[in-house]
């Protein structure tokens, strides 16, 4: 390995500010460990001597982003890079912040304080000369995830470090450092994690998400303990047995949406969400009995009580109003089957209860329902299921295009005509409304004013 790297240039003019002032600075962080990963980095960190309130008289643009821990934001040739005073910390008693930060005079004592030897690299900026005290590259060879110092120790400062340490695993496939994986169970460091905050392992597990396999991130949660703290309705899954006589199923339920997950389009968190809770619910539906002497498994209305337990998770764990709705959907629709035999009426009547705009996510969660059956791709040329929803989606664009009345304000009349028609105002006019939206789902040629406030006066007489 040689002992300098190649750097932007725009670090390199970035480091001529603080060269100009007489302060030293290093780059640090995920941008360095991109770089022996051969990625390109997108965010720079920075440390240095220059305390924030000399980074803020050397810069022109600088926001106090976290000055009471001694780091600032610059803005620099269009990149904010983020800016921290050479420190050590002592004491963690919230399991996050340290109780002290103190200036520390070098690199190498700046770097002591840092999480795993992948992140405790450096770069001095003045001639791109390598900072690596606790062998962090040859560990990022090794795809190894090894705490700076004693494991334990490092865990019980942060209590978000074991699930960083996960998401790292993770993301980059790497393997974790026995000493380092044994510390991840230990009481006391389980006991550090769980006092988080949930907003901080929710962001956390977003990422282990949005692995190539986020599998492999959630099974170390799961064999860690972690995952009982966060999601124990997870845990709840393991060991409920899907498969009977008929064979259906090769997987417990856990199994099945660990991997379902990783056959969802990793770019989609809601999809990936989705798949992850889609049966969470099949340990309270669960029924089993003995048929023709055939165990026979089922699981009548799962998709309700994975939508109810994925409500509750997605609310402990504080994600927004919006993003647990379209979850909930998705989860709550998951079991539709679509058949060659469905009338156009059928389709539109589909597209009323989920929404065009969750057509395309509710197709891409069923092919990871597929794919967690067996923890292998979907041939679409092989799966006749494929195929069916490739015809669902082709019906529901002639839909699209020819216009047609999906909704109340679609209609060619509304509660106004109604009324001036001597319909009074009230309940009646919305039953009536809904009765006309259901005649036009049938018949798309029935919307038109005339046709419909001739319904309407029949509809009138008889409620």
């Amino acid at each position: 390995m040689a002992n300098k790297v190649e750097l932007p240039s725009i670090l390199k003019k970035f480091y001529s500010v603080f060269e100009e002032n007489g302060f030293k600075a290093y780059l640090v962080g995920g941008a360095v460990r991109d770089i022996f990963l051969n990625k390109k980095a997108s965010d720079y960190d920075v440390a240095t001597n220059a305390t924030p309130q000399d980074v803020i008289k050397i810069f022109k643009f600088v926001i106090p982003t976290g000055i009471e821990h001694g780091t600032v934001t610059v803005h620099f040739m269009n990149n904010e890079i983020e800016v921290t005073t050479f420190r050590t910390e002592s004491g963690y008693s919230d399991g996050r912040h340290p109780d002290s930060v103190n200036y520390a005079a070098t690199i190498e004592e700046d770097l002591s304080r840092r999480d795993f030897t992948m992140n405790a690299i450096a770069v001095n900026l003045k001639d791109n000369s390598i900072v690596d005290p606790y062998g962090g590259i040859e560990d990022i060879k090794k795809q190894l995830i090894k705490t700076v110092g004693d494991s334990k120790e490092r865990f019980l400062e942060d209590g978000l470090r074991p699930v960083r340490a996960i998401r790292f695993a993770s993301k980059l496939n790497f393997k974790i450092e026995d000493n380092t994986f044994n510390s991840l169970s230990d009481i006391k460091v389980l006991e550090k994690t769980a006092s988080i905050s949930v907003e901080r392992f929710r962001d956390e597990f977003m990422k282990i998400l949005a692995s190539n396999k986020p599998s492999v991130g959630l099974k170390l949660l799961e064999e860690t303990g972690i995952l009982k703290i966060f999601i124990p309705e997870l845990i709840n899954c393991r060991n409920c047995i899907q498969r009977d006589d008929r064979g259906y199923h090769v997987f417990d339920v856990l199994d099945h949406l660990i991997y379902a997950c990783d056959g969802a389009p990793k770019d989609n968190p809601a999809v990936r969400l989705s798949a992850l809770f889609h049966d969470i619910g099949k340990p309270q539906a669960r029924t089993e009995r003995m048929e023709n002497g055939l165990s026979i498994v089922n699981f009548y209305s799962h998709e309700v009580y994975s939508e109810a337990i994925s409500r509750q998770i997605m609310t402990r764990l504080k994600f927004s109003n919006v993003e647990i709705n379209k979850v909930c959907l998705l989860v709550k629709n998951h079991m539709f089957h679509y058949t060659k035999d469905w009338t156009s009426a059928a389709v539109r009547r589909f597209l009323v209860k989920v929404g065009y705009e969750n057509v395309d996510d509710l197709c891409a969660l069923r092919i990871a329902d597929m794919y967690g059956k067996y923890n292998k791709e979907v041939s679409y040329k092989d799966s006749s299921e494929c195929e069916l929803l490739i015809e669902l989606k082709d019906r529901i664009k002639e839909i699209q295009l020819k216009n047609e009345a999906l909704s109340l304000r679609d209609l060619k009349v509304n509660g106004k005509d109604l009324m001036n028609m001597g319909i009074p105002s009230g309940k009646k006019i919305g039953v009536i409304l809904n009765e006309l939206l259901e005649t036009v789902l049938e018949d798309p040629s029935m919307n038109e004013k005339e046709k419909l406030l001739k319904i309407a006066a029949n509809l009138n007489s008889l409620y």
